[in-house]
Protein backbone atom coordinates (compact mmCIF):
# COMPACT_ATOMS: atom_id res chain seq x y z
CA UNK A 1 0.00 0.00 0.00
CA UNK A 2 1.41 3.41 -0.91
CA UNK A 3 -1.03 5.67 0.90
CA UNK A 4 -4.58 6.84 0.73
CA UNK A 5 -7.27 6.05 3.23
CA UNK A 6 -7.23 2.37 4.31
CA UNK A 7 -10.20 0.57 2.82
CA UNK A 8 -11.08 3.53 0.60
CA UNK A 9 -11.42 3.11 -3.17
CA UNK A 10 -8.59 5.64 -3.49
CA UNK A 11 -6.21 3.55 -1.38
CA UNK A 12 -2.80 3.29 -2.99
CA UNK A 13 -3.07 6.57 -4.85
CA UNK A 14 -0.64 8.45 -2.61
CA UNK A 15 -1.21 10.52 0.50
CA UNK A 16 -3.75 12.90 -0.97
CA UNK A 17 -3.30 12.56 -4.71
CA UNK A 18 -6.49 11.51 -6.40
CA UNK A 19 -8.70 12.63 -3.53
CA UNK A 20 -11.41 14.69 -5.15
CA UNK A 21 -13.28 15.56 -2.01
CA UNK A 22 -12.48 15.49 1.66
CA UNK A 23 -13.49 12.39 3.61
CA UNK A 24 -14.53 14.79 6.41
CA UNK A 25 -17.87 16.60 6.42
CA UNK A 26 -18.78 19.75 8.38
CA UNK A 27 -20.83 17.69 10.87
CA UNK A 28 -17.62 15.95 12.00
CA UNK A 29 -15.88 19.29 12.57
CA UNK A 30 -18.92 20.55 14.49
CA UNK A 31 -18.91 17.49 16.74
CA UNK A 32 -15.16 17.72 17.34
CA UNK A 33 -15.43 21.44 18.18
CA UNK A 34 -18.03 20.63 20.82
CA UNK A 35 -15.96 17.73 22.14
CA UNK A 36 -13.01 20.13 22.42
CA UNK A 37 -15.07 22.55 24.54
CA UNK A 38 -16.51 19.74 26.69
CA UNK A 39 -13.07 18.34 27.46
CA UNK A 40 -11.51 21.74 28.06
CA UNK A 41 -14.28 22.52 30.55
CA UNK A 42 -13.58 19.18 32.20
CA UNK A 43 -9.86 19.82 32.61
CA UNK A 44 -10.12 23.48 33.56
CA UNK A 45 -12.74 22.66 36.22
CA UNK A 46 -10.38 20.12 37.80
CA UNK A 47 -7.32 22.38 37.44
CA UNK A 48 -9.27 25.21 39.07
CA UNK A 49 -9.29 23.18 42.31
CA UNK A 50 -5.49 23.12 42.42
CA UNK A 51 -3.36 25.94 43.74
CA UNK A 52 -1.47 28.10 41.28
CA UNK A 53 1.74 26.49 42.55
CA UNK A 54 0.35 23.01 41.82
CA UNK A 55 -0.72 24.04 38.29
CA UNK A 56 2.80 25.38 37.60
CA UNK A 57 4.70 22.46 39.12
CA UNK A 58 7.07 20.70 36.71
CA UNK A 59 5.47 17.29 36.33
CA UNK A 60 7.84 15.92 33.70
CA UNK A 61 5.52 16.50 30.73
CA UNK A 62 6.76 17.89 27.41
CA UNK A 63 5.74 21.44 28.39
CA UNK A 64 6.47 20.64 32.05
CA UNK A 65 3.34 21.87 33.88
CA UNK A 66 -0.44 21.85 33.63
CA UNK A 67 -0.53 25.64 33.18
CA UNK A 68 2.22 25.70 30.56
CA UNK A 69 0.63 22.88 28.55
CA UNK A 70 -2.78 24.58 28.59
CA UNK A 71 -1.12 27.87 27.57
CA UNK A 72 0.61 26.14 24.64
CA UNK A 73 -2.63 24.54 23.54
CA UNK A 74 -4.50 27.86 23.53
CA UNK A 75 -1.67 29.47 21.54
CA UNK A 76 -1.64 26.61 19.01
CA UNK A 77 -5.41 26.76 18.53
CA UNK A 78 -5.03 30.49 17.87
CA UNK A 79 -2.36 29.78 15.26
CA UNK A 80 -4.54 27.27 13.42
CA UNK A 81 -7.68 29.38 13.60
CA UNK A 82 -5.82 32.39 12.19
CA UNK A 83 -4.66 30.22 9.28
CA UNK A 84 -8.15 28.85 8.69
CA UNK A 85 -9.81 32.27 8.89
CA UNK A 86 -7.00 34.04 7.01
CA UNK A 87 -6.32 36.41 9.89
CA UNK A 88 -3.10 37.70 11.38
CA UNK A 89 -1.40 35.07 13.52
CA UNK A 90 -1.17 35.64 17.25
CA UNK A 91 2.29 36.59 18.53
CA UNK A 92 4.81 34.15 19.86
CA UNK A 93 6.52 30.92 18.94
CA UNK A 94 6.23 27.38 20.25
CA UNK A 95 8.91 28.24 22.82
CA UNK A 96 6.98 31.36 23.89
CA UNK A 97 3.64 29.53 23.94
CA UNK A 98 4.08 28.20 27.47
CA UNK A 99 4.28 31.67 29.01
CA UNK A 100 1.96 33.81 26.86
CA UNK A 101 -0.94 33.51 29.32
CA UNK A 102 0.60 33.82 32.79
CA UNK A 103 -2.63 34.68 34.64
CA UNK A 104 -4.86 31.65 35.33
CA UNK A 105 -8.16 33.56 35.16
CA UNK A 106 -7.11 35.22 31.90
CA UNK A 107 -6.12 31.83 30.46
CA UNK A 108 -9.53 30.39 31.40
CA UNK A 109 -11.39 33.33 29.86
CA UNK A 110 -9.39 33.19 26.65
CA UNK A 111 -9.80 29.40 26.45
CA UNK A 112 -13.59 29.73 26.67
CA UNK A 113 -13.54 32.41 23.94
CA UNK A 114 -11.33 30.24 21.72
CA UNK A 115 -13.61 27.25 22.19
CA UNK A 116 -16.57 29.37 21.08
CA UNK A 117 -14.56 30.66 18.11
CA UNK A 118 -13.81 27.10 17.02
CA UNK A 119 -17.48 26.11 17.37
CA UNK A 120 -18.63 29.15 15.39
CA UNK A 121 -16.11 28.35 12.67
CA UNK A 122 -17.25 24.71 12.49
CA UNK A 123 -20.93 25.70 12.50
CA UNK A 124 -20.47 27.89 9.43
CA UNK A 125 -18.00 25.63 7.62
CA UNK A 126 -18.96 25.01 4.00
CA UNK A 127 -18.05 21.63 2.52
CA UNK A 128 -16.13 23.44 -0.20
CA UNK A 129 -13.66 24.72 2.43
CA UNK A 130 -12.85 21.15 3.44
CA UNK A 131 -12.13 20.31 -0.20
CA UNK A 132 -9.67 23.21 -0.47
CA UNK A 133 -6.18 23.82 0.85
CA UNK A 134 -4.62 25.82 3.66
CA UNK A 135 -1.28 27.55 3.13
CA UNK A 136 0.92 28.94 5.88
CA UNK A 137 4.49 29.43 7.00
CA UNK A 138 5.45 26.81 9.57
CA UNK A 139 7.68 28.24 12.27
CA UNK A 140 8.29 24.68 13.52
CA UNK A 141 9.97 23.54 10.31
CA UNK A 142 10.81 26.99 8.87
CA UNK A 143 9.12 26.65 5.50
CA UNK A 144 5.96 27.43 3.57
CA UNK A 145 3.34 24.70 3.68
CA UNK A 146 0.20 23.89 1.72
CA UNK A 147 -1.97 20.96 2.76
CA UNK A 148 -5.56 19.85 2.22
CA UNK A 149 -7.84 21.78 4.59
CA UNK A 150 -9.44 18.66 6.01
CA UNK A 151 -6.03 17.30 7.00
CA UNK A 152 -4.94 20.41 8.90
CA UNK A 153 -8.34 20.73 10.58
CA UNK A 154 -8.03 17.09 11.65
CA UNK A 155 -4.52 17.90 12.90
CA UNK A 156 -5.82 20.76 15.06
CA UNK A 157 -8.35 18.45 16.75
CA UNK A 158 -5.74 15.71 17.13
CA UNK A 159 -3.22 18.16 18.61
CA UNK A 160 -5.82 19.24 21.18
CA UNK A 161 -6.50 15.64 22.18
CA UNK A 162 -2.79 14.85 22.43
CA UNK A 163 -2.04 17.67 24.87
CA UNK A 164 -5.29 17.30 26.80
CA UNK A 165 -4.24 13.70 27.41
CA UNK A 166 -1.02 14.98 28.95
CA UNK A 167 -2.95 17.43 31.13
CA UNK A 168 -5.41 14.70 32.15
CA UNK A 169 -2.50 12.53 33.29
CA UNK A 170 -0.91 15.42 35.22
CA UNK A 171 -4.22 16.28 36.91
CA UNK A 172 -4.79 12.65 37.86
CA UNK A 173 -1.26 12.45 39.28
CA UNK A 174 -1.99 15.60 41.28
CA UNK A 175 -5.05 13.92 42.82
CA UNK A 176 -7.63 15.46 40.49
CA UNK A 177 -10.47 13.45 39.03
CA UNK A 178 -11.29 14.53 35.47
CA UNK A 179 -14.45 12.88 34.14
CA UNK A 180 -14.71 10.48 31.23
CA UNK A 181 -13.09 11.46 27.93
CA UNK A 182 -14.86 8.95 25.69
CA UNK A 183 -16.26 10.65 22.62
CA UNK A 184 -19.54 8.73 22.74
CA UNK A 185 -20.19 9.79 26.36
CA UNK A 186 -20.30 13.50 25.48
CA UNK A 187 -23.68 15.06 26.26
CA UNK A 188 -25.64 16.24 23.24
Amino acid sequence: RTGGVPGDRREGQGRTRGVRSAPMRPAYAQRMARYNRWQNNNLYDVADRLSDKERRLDRGAFFKSIHATLSHLLWADGQWMARFEKQERPPGSIVDSVSLFPDWDDLKTKRAAMDQRIISFADTLPETWLDGEVSWFSGAIQRDMTKPAWIVLTHMFNHQTHHRGQVHAMLTHAGGKPHDTDFWVMPE
